[in-house]
């Protein structure tokens, strides 16, 4: 079944989009033979950083989330950036730190959200300073972080995994 879109018409020509089945699967298209519109509503690609800094992993709060809720560092792939260029850039934008891969945790879907994570392991240096988006952050020592079943916590399962009692 195709996803909930946004819009209900034809980008290309105005008419209204309806369901057929392309390569097995549901998806909205512009019933007009000449027009040939169908919307894939394929993964959008999204990064997750599991940032390690001063012996703990940081986890932040996103300002549009509950005051609760901490997460991984997050954010989307710019047109011709490379998933590493965009990982470090949402870990400079979010905490103002300065970051080097470790290594590639996975890629992971996150189909509640249309999205592709590809999860990396950050090592960041320099001093917190939060960006916009966030509202808080926390240290976790390694040893007590924990995952969480859905999203980036399935990147965090598979690092803790990996590398066990190593920080």
């Amino acid at each position: 079944m195709p996803s909930e879109e946004k819009f209900h018409f034809c980008p290309r020509c105005g008419n209204r989009l309806e369901i057929r089945h392309v390569d097995d699967i549901a998806r909205n298209a512009c019933p007009v033979a000449a027009c040939g519109f169908i919307h894939w509503d394929n993964p959008v690609p999204v990064v997750a950083a599991i940032v390690e800094h001063e012996g703990t992993v940081v986890l932040a709060n996103n300002a549009a989330w509950p005051d609760h809720l901490f997460g991984l560092i997050t954010g989307f792939l710019e047109k011709a950036e490379t998933p590493e260029d965009a990982v470090l850039r949402e870990v400079r934008e979010e905490l103002g730190l300065e970051g080097e891969i470790a290594s590639l945790v996975g890629l992971y879907p996150f189909a509640e959200m249309n999205q592709i994570i590809i999860a990396y392991h950050v090592r960041g240096a320099g001093m917190i300073q939060l960006g916009a988006e966030l509202r808080a952050f926390k240290r976790i020592e390694r040893g007590k972080l924990r995952a969480w079943s859905f999203g980036t916590g399935h990147a965090v399962r598979d690092w803790l995994a990996r590398e066990p009692g190593r920080s």
